[in-house]
């Protein structure tokens, strides 16, 4: 276990986690600067406990009850901070020590409340740097009293989880970009990366549906074509969710138009995969409209489901 000799940085780090034994050990290494980590474990049931502990970060079990909040946000209301801001790391990505002294310096600027981090994604060993996925910015250094992530009414939804997965930070005040990135690098197999996407295309169904819906954007981030990055998105989101072909228009905005190709086999297999995913979500969401959220049932007139009638013996 390596420990640096270098002078801790007043930023607390929460490390949401379940089963995460083969990716801490690297994340951790990664924080180690930081003056103190919070690792929030959902009951894992390999070492992850035991391997955050040993790297010297305070362990907090989550029982999600199924009910908001989730658990970044829940770690913001409760967990016994002694630093100003906080710093949100996922088990796979690492914290380079360039980006630590950009973060020691950018927290000393009293004008700002938080700071974007751009993400590194690391496929099949390589870094996709092509096909819209760089750059790729998140809201993770905040003043922690400042700042909740967003609620998008999906908790609802069954085996999504208990962690916000792609809901953005909403921050009061001047918000900053920092220069250096930071990796994401998962050290799980594909069939993890498959079984987290099914998982996440639970959740996106159920956000295409609030989007179709025209659920207000109230307690969110907003979807504005002039604001930031993620603002942006949010917005062509809107009019994403719409269009018919989804699938195929995924692989060819990241394979062709997006360059997707220049990052050789890993960026043809990651295209690929991304358009699954799409289908995922329209599959999901078709039976979230048609067949209330289950396989074999049907809504009538009066909206409540009824079973498929079974074919006389």
């Amino acid at each position: 276990m390596m420990t640096s000799n270098l002078a801790k940085v007043p930023v607390s780090v929460l490390i949401p986690a379940r089963n995460e034994e083969a990716n801490l050990p690297a994340c951790l290494e990664s924080v180690a600067r930081a003056d103190e980590v919070f690792v929030v474990d959902s009951q894992s049931s390999d070492r992850s406990s035991e391997m955050a502990e040993k790297y010297g970060a305070t362990v907090v079990q989550f029982q999600f009850n199924g009910r908001w909040p989730k658990k970044k946000n829940w770690s913001l209301e409760n967990l016994p901070f002694r630093n100003e801001w906080v710093l949100i790391v996922d088990c796979d990505e690492r914290i380079t020590p360039e980006l630590w002294e950009e973060i020691e310096a950018a927290i000393q600027q009293a004008d700002h409340n938080g700071y974007y981090l751009n993400r590194r994604v690391f496929f099949l060993g390589q870094w996709i740097r092509h096909g819209g996925k760089y750059p790729d910015w998140n809201l993770r250094l905040f003043r922690h009293a400042k700042g909740r992530y967003e609620n998008l009414n999906t908790e609802e939804i069954r085996n999504t989880g208990d962690n916000e997965v792609h809901e953005h930070v909403v921050l009061s005040g001047k918000v900053g970009y920092l220069t250096r990135d930071m990796l994401h690098i998962d050290f799980k197999d594909l069939y993890h990366w498959l079984e987290r996407h099914n998982r996440y295309s639970n959740w996106e169904a159920q956000v295409y549906l609030n989007v179709l819906n025209g659920k207000a954007d109230s307690g969110t981030i907003g979807a504005n074509l002039l604001g930031d990055a993620v603002q942006r998105k949010r917005f062509l989101k809107k009019i994403w969710v719409r269009l018919p072909f989804k699938p195929l228009l995924r692989f060819v905005l990241f394979y062709f138009i997006r360059l997707g190709f220049l990052d050789g086999k890993a960026g043809y297999t990651y295209g690929r995969l991304l358009s699954q995913y799409e289908y995922q979500i329209g599959v999901k969401l078709y039976e979230l409209q048609q067949c209330g959220g289950t396989l074999n049932t049907k809504p009538t007139a009066s909206s409540k489901l009824q079973p498929i009638p079974q074919p006389e013996s």
